[in-house]
């Protein structure tokens, strides 16, 4: 069937804002960052390193940038000895003010955990039913159960894993559940298109390669296998 010219030209106009869309999002969002942090460091620069004080216009990106540098050269430092030892007096002052060092800690361990090269957490994503039986939700996995809430569940012989549900278009808030590590099904799907998924509220689905059939082989030691009929339930080894 021929399209009338209304019809071409809807295509047409939908064919663009799918192609331009991402790439104006895209320059805006860069674009008030860049802005965000020159004004937040673009005022504590002295007059004769300022490059706008010699220009006649000015230089978008010259607060991001001495904002990395400067970023930079404190990891460098605090790796040595004498950098070690002005962060330990600068933490033990921040230790002694009441409500500021909770939310000095938590931050703290937030970064350490998401930034640590060898962490892996939310690295995984998978599947739990929620809100209810039946209904499955998509989440990252975290981190194994610790502390005192792994001894908990460990006097009850339960193996937790604890998971991010974020909600959708914004993955930013979100809900941390404990679930058995055997009702978790673990996705092949990196976290980028996890979250991809997420924001696009399911319009945007990563391609999955058709698998090819294997013989059913039992878990391997120190494993469990997942509950379910399905076939493709994945194994998660704990830490």
């Amino acid at each position: 069937m021929r399209l009338s010219v209304a019809a071409r030209i809807r295509n047409n106009f939908l064919t663009g804002l799918i192609i331009c869309a991402p790439i104006a999002i895209t320059l805006w969002l860069t674009w008030s960052v860049v802005h965000w942090a020159d004004s937040w460091v673009q005022p504590y620069i002295p007059t004769r390193y300022d490059p706008e004080s010699y220009l006649d216009f000015a230089v978008p990106g010259t607060g991001l940038l001495i904002a990395m540098i400067f970023i930079t050269i404190i990891g460098f430092l605090g790796k040595n000895l004498i950098g070690q030892s002005i962060v330990n007096f600068g933490e033990s002052l921040v230790r002694r003010v009441p409500l500021v060092r909770t939310i000095y800690k938590s931050l703290k361990q937030i970064f350490e955990t998401v930034l640590k090269e060898k962490s892996n957490s939310f690295k995984q994503v998978g599947l739990i039913e929620y809100p209810s039986p039946g209904l499955w939700s998509l989440v990252f996995v975290a981190t194994d159960a610790k502390g005192e809430i792994a001894s908990k569940f460990d006097a009850m012989g339960k193996d937790m894993v604890c998971v991010f549900l974020p909600p959708t278009p914004v993955p930013t808030a979100g809900f941390l559940i404990f679930v058995p590590r055997e009702k978790i099904v673990i996705l092949d799907m990196s976290p980028e298109d996890g979250a991809r998924l997420l924001i696009s509220g399911g319009l945007v689905t990563p391609e999955y390669p058709v698998a090819v059939p294997s013989q059913d082989v039992s878990a391997p030691a120190g494993r469990k296998r997942l509950s379910g009929a399905q076939k493709a339930d994945r194994l998660i080894a704990p830490e």
